[in-house]
């Protein structure tokens, strides 16, 4: 028994650290990029948003939910599902999650706009985290391949964050540490979803169900807007499409 104990918070820490991982080194790689180049193009932002929707709505209807029903059946999956949705448009009315800064701020909320940006960004990474956390519970290749996704996702969050703090005067290293920063809640949000994830067999199709339930409010919510948003011709369109194929590749392994 201790050493099954001893083997399950290994697993519980491993999925802390990859959320973890995801979290620091996407927002944080976001950051840097608009750091050191400037505000990228349009039409990469669009691509690079429609790609990181493609694949998370691949995993979700592809692995987590259909997982989810395996283990626990339909009703658990749509209860952990619509928890999912639920909690993550909670959390959105109580905490916006401020998207990419556009280039006609003023000058004088740039700052203001990339410390909200910030703010957003950390406490949407704790559901997010959770998706980690809950996928890695299964197995770890789908944990990998959700942190993959999200760490995917949160490089234009990290570019969002830091365009206005490097227009405000912040300079390039504390812009890419503050983005790093706030892809630390992913990490707590990581280690609860393993946790519950590794009480019982009902518990982990309701992480799961409820893992899908938050990617697809994001997806909805932020990225397919933000990508069609920021479209030139149809880049974001296009991006979705090669996410869903480079998803389906990841999943199915060729």
């Amino acid at each position: 028994m201790l050493r099954a104990g001893g083997a399950k918070l290994q697993h519980i820490c491993n999925a802390t650290l990859l959320g973890l991982a995801a979290g620091v080194l996407g927002t944080g790689f976001g950051a840097f990029l608009t750091a050191a180049s400037g505000t990228p193009k349009r039409r990469t932002l669009s691509t690079l948003m429609g790609t990181a929707a493609g694949v998370m709505l691949s995993i979700v209807f592809l692995d987590l939910i259909p997982e989810a029903i395996e283990i626990g059946g339909v009703a658990q999956t749509v209860g952990g599902f619509l928890l999912g949705v639920g909690a993550t448009g909670i959390m959105d009315l109580l905490i916006p999650h401020f998207h990419f800064v556009s280039e006609d701020c003023k000058q004088n909320r740039f700052l203001k706009a990339g410390l909200l940006t910030g703010i957003g960004i950390a406490m949407h990474n704790l559901p997010e985290g959770l998706a980690i956390g809950a996928g890695y519970a299964h197995g770890n290749s789908l944990g990998l391949s959700v942190a993959l996704t999200i760490a995917i996702h949160n490089i234009p969050e990290g570019m969002a964050m830091a365009a206005p703090m490097c227009a405000g005067g912040v300079g390039r290293k504390q812009s890419t540490l503050y983005g790093a920063l706030a892809g630390l809640p992913m990490a707590l949000g990581a280690f609860v979803g393993a946790a519950i994830g590794n009480i019982s067999n009902g518990m982990l199709a309701v992480s799961l169900a409820f893992a899908g339930g938050a990617m697809v409010f994001i997806t909805a919510d932020e990225l397919i807007p933000d990508a069609q948003e920021f479209a030139d011709g149809h880049s974001g369109t296009f991006g979705i499409v090669i996410g869903i194929l480079a998803g389906m590749l990841l999943i199915y392994g060729y």
